[in-house]
């Protein structure tokens, strides 16, 4: 089970998914090589030995970066798993290196540094059905 959040490129004023324009065509976050450096720079310990789907590891968390095969990289998918709000900084991180938002899948909203009531709900829900992470 994961806490699935998407970087998305989306214009600057736009601070909710409401406000985002019915016929909006995020711009790509660029060529997949572009893409994947800019991954490596913000998160140089990701695993990306697959670049379609990277990963990436904390003591007590675990992200999968599904990036896809296209070109160029239209958005990124991370499943989250695993507990502590540390796991926030890398995705926060990488949605500053790529100059894109974060949303969270569970709510539909967007998130921002600061934010991590969807995580910990998440993370309450998951223990409730599966139990406690390890």
């Amino acid at each position: 089970m994961s806490w699935d959040v998407f970087l998305l490129r989306l214009p600057d004023d736009i601070t909710s998914v409401r406000e985002i324009p019915s016929d909006h065509t995020p711009d790509p976050l660029g060529r997949r090589h572009d893409v994947l450096a800019a991954v490596a720079r913000a998160v140089p310990e990701a695993d990306l030995s697959d670049p379609s789907w990277g990963t990436l590891s904390g003591s007590t968390w675990s992200i999968e970066l599904n990036i896809g095969s296209e070109d160029p990289v239209d958005s990124i998918m991370l499943h989250i798993r695993g507990s502590g709000d540390d796991v926030l900084a890398p995705v926060f991180r990488l949605a500053e290196s790529l100059r894109c938002k974060v949303i969270d899948c569970t709510d539909g909203e967007l998130i921002a540094p600061g934010r991590s009531s969807g995580w910990h709900a998440f993370q309450q829900f998951r223990d409730q059905v599966v139990g406690p992470s390890q």
